[in-house]
């Protein structure tokens, strides 16, 4: 990934629902001035979503999102129509595409109603208003026409309008002061990418700069020789949550420390869930079912830390014969009553509303959420500690024991 691109869970993501044959994909081209998605008079022509992520004036950096039609019939179209449901789920804002000359259907209806159970902000679009059958728009609807282009450029500042503005979070800036000289260690291993860091990991660097910090990075390999020298004062040590274990033990307890993932799973807003949700490890009995989510795709290591580390820590720290699943990229399972326990990764490639729309989603169905770093840190003995940045998190977590 460049370091001048936006990454895709810091854009905002922009679905186009509606029915087939509404105009979703002539749309979608004419708001993007691109021809990003296939458009054809015959229904059903889009069968699974299209993303594109783009700068687009007045909105800045975006995922548009073009899905099928919810309407689609068939096992391949209730196949789409759960794919619908999934975008529905994550997106920032949701845009109903309705054909002027048909007015709204049942389908759209059903559609306004899940955009509203979600509470996620949303336009409705009165499409094709060319045509001579168009009926009249709804109030607050947009009006507009692919084909004519009348009314695209009134559509997208509305759509500007409506994009949240978004706390002032930071991921380690606000835990130090400039000047402040910060370690961060990134073990080189077997899972790290060839040739650059993950994405906490830059992101971390960039806030810490914006900051203006000093951060110093190095490998678990060589932390030891970085704290010994000779005038380093460091105000905080930020590990990857894989060697917990070897930093905690070298790193004096009076120095503050944390991970990368814990810091990620405060950004996104989940980390308070997070604390309270790794208790139910201690809980765990033979036979219960454990699930491991990531956010993004990649290929799969021998050692890797969500289907391999984290399942043997697991396993070791219980002492229990765990049944342990796991999902990754927009894979989400929507029923999570059969586990006693998710596990889930920082969510860095997912966005904000994506992330907590899945906590959200356990909290509902009575199943405890928490994330990897927690997880780890917990299992290796170093939550107490690396929460110590957070007192109203360290006063929870004692408070309840650990």
């Amino acid at each position: 990934m460049s370091l001048n691109e936006t990454p895709s869970g810091e854009r905002t993501h922009i679905g186009f629902f509606g029915a087939r044959n509404a105009g979703k994909s002539s749309l979608v081209n004419a708001v993007t001035g691109q021809e990003l998605a296939v458009v054809s008079e015959v229904k059903g022509t889009t069968t699974d979503p299209v993303r594109k992520a783009m700068e687009l004036l007045p909105l800045g950096p975006v995922v548009i999102i073009d899905t099928p039609g919810f309407d689609d019939e068939g096992s391949l179209g209730l196949e789409r129509v759960k794919k619908t449901r999934e975008i529905l789920r994550t997106c920032d804002i949701a845009v109903l595409v309705v054909d002027a000359g048909a007015g709204l259907s049942q389908t759209d209806r059903e559609l306004l109603d899940l955009i509203r159970e979600r509470e996620i902000p949303s336009l409705t679009v009165w499409n094709k208003t060319d045509l001579a059958a168009a009926q009249p728009a709804p109030e607050g609807a947009a009006e507009a026409s692919s084909l004519t282009g009348v009314g695209i450029t009134e559509l997208k500042e509305r759509l500007a309008r409506l994009i949240p503005e978004k706390e002032d979070r930071k991921l380690a800036g606000d835990l130090v002061f400039p000047g402040d000289l910060c370690v961060l260690v990134c073990p080189i291993d077997e899972s790290a990418p060839k040739g650059r860091l993950i994405l906490p990991q830059q992101q971390t660097i960039r806030d810490l700069m914006d900051r203006g910090a000093i951060p110093v990075v190095c490998r678990d390999t060589e932390l030891e020789t970085v704290l010994k020298k000779p005038g380093l004062d460091p105000a905080l040590v930020i590990t990857d949550s894989q060697a917990f274990r070897t930093v905690s033990a070298i790193v004096p307890d009076e120095l503050p420390l944390t991970s990368f993932s814990i810091l990620m799973a405060r950004y996104k807003g989940f980390l308070e869930t997070a604390v309270k949700g790794i208790s139910a490890a201690k809980n765990l009995r033979d036979g219960d079912r454990v699930l491991l989510a990531e956010g993004c795709t990649h290929h799969r290591q021998c050692n890797d830390i969500g289907t391999v580390k984290i399942p043997r820590w697991l396993r070791q720290y219980t002492g229990k014969e765990l049944t342990v699943d796991t999902c990754s990229g927009r894979e989400f399972p929507e029923d999570l009553t059969p586990y006693q326990l998710v596990i889930h990764c920082g969510g860095c490639m997912l966005t904000e509303n994506a992330v907590l729309a899945r906590m959200n989603q356990a909290i509902r169905q009575g199943v405890p959420f928490t994330n990897y770093g927690i997880a780890i840190a917990f299992m290796t003995g170093a939550l107490e500690r690396s929460l110590r940045l957070f007192p109203a998190l360290h006063s929870l977590l004692t408070g309840g024991g650990s």
